[in-house]
């Protein structure tokens, strides 16, 4: 039952779902959905089907039901894939921290609707599940075989360029806790007009302040992703993997910042929200796969020294 042909149709499915499931979220919080089942959870007001169902209601409802069925399709993936292809050297790393940090996200959501955790504890929910879906998107690369299309398998990133990637991951994880923080502390419309308010350019409330911190952190995420960019360009032009991949990446990070502007300029509108929320769920998935590749070289650096 399970081919190769089967494995690479179950990958995309839970890579879509996954996406689903990140997307939900970002539905849930921007609809101020998040007590749409009240403190109950697995049920919704004590019950499995609620006979009272408002708008955030459904969404919330229909987030659970999707969070999981994700469960189940990427434990079924990460089994299939630990038994067909698990003699790859990163397979069962990513199995298993597909499914760890999906249900460690599943958690954070329970003790959210069940604690009323606050704003800081609740914006780990996005990084933490976003964890999860990179993992399933890199298998999913794996499975198609993505290295040997691309010569992937036989690249080597020399050191300046993995310095730059560490750096930018850690930068663009820390602008998708702020991003998070902005949303789940109401902050969306804090501290006035796009790029600062320039009649009144201190922030003063808290609101203002994480406001200001995700501008912050989304300006120095752009320009480090740019010079990252420039520099793999220029010193790996002959390398379509690095290429491509870097310059989709600073493609994402400037329809990112586009939409991130847009936001507060539209006031929030629910659609350039979710794309703002699906671009950097593809780039933290494309830079889980650039940390595939530096590992590849710093292993393969350790054996030549």
């Amino acid at each position: 039952m399970f081919n190769k042909r089967n494995l690479k149709w179950l990958s995309v499915l839970a890579t879509i779902i996954m996406a689903m499931v990140q997307l939900g979220g970002a539905l849930v919080t921007k609809t101020g959905s998040e007590d749409g089942c009240g403190s109950s959870w697995p049920l919704c007001h004590g019950a499995l089907l609620p006979q009272n169902l408002p708008i955030a209601t459904i969404i919330e409802l229909s987030h659970r039901a999707v969070s999981g069925i994700s469960l189940i399709i990427v434990l079924w993936l990460a089994i299939t894939a630990w038994k067909r292809i698990g003699y790859i050297k990163e397979v069962k790393p990513l199995a298993v921290i597909s499914v760890a940090f999906l249900l460690v996200q599943a958690l954070i959501g329970a003790a959210a609707v069940i604690w009323q955790q606050n704003s800081y504890v609740l914006a780990l929910h996005f990084g933490i599940s976003l964890i999860s879906f990179s993992s399933v998107f890199v298998l999913m690369l794996i499975i198609f075989e993505v290295d040997k299309k691309y010569e992937a398998d036989e690249l080597f990133i020399k050191k300046p360029l993995r310095t730059l990637s560490w750096i930018m991951t850690v930068i663009v994880y820390l602008t998708i806790y702020t991003g998070a923080l902005v949303r789940h502390a109401k902050a969306s419309l804090a501290y006035g007009a796009w790029p600062l308010p320039f009649d009144d350019i201190i922030p003063h409330t808290e609101q203002d302040w994480v406001q200001f911190a995700h501008r912050g952190m989304a300006f120095i995420t752009f320009f480090w992703i740019m010079i990252t960019f420039i520099h793999a360009v220029k010193n790996y032009s002959e390398n379509r993997t690095i290429r491509y991949g870097y310059t989709a990446a600073f493609i994402l990070i400037i329809i990112q910042v586009v939409t991130g502007a847009l936001s507060v300029i539209t006031h929030v509108n629910l659609i350039i929200a979710l794309i703002h929320a699906l671009c950097i769920t593809i780039l933290f998935g494309l830079i889980a796969y650039f940390i595939l590749l530096m590992l590849r070289s710093i292993r393969s650096d350790r054996r030549i020294k």
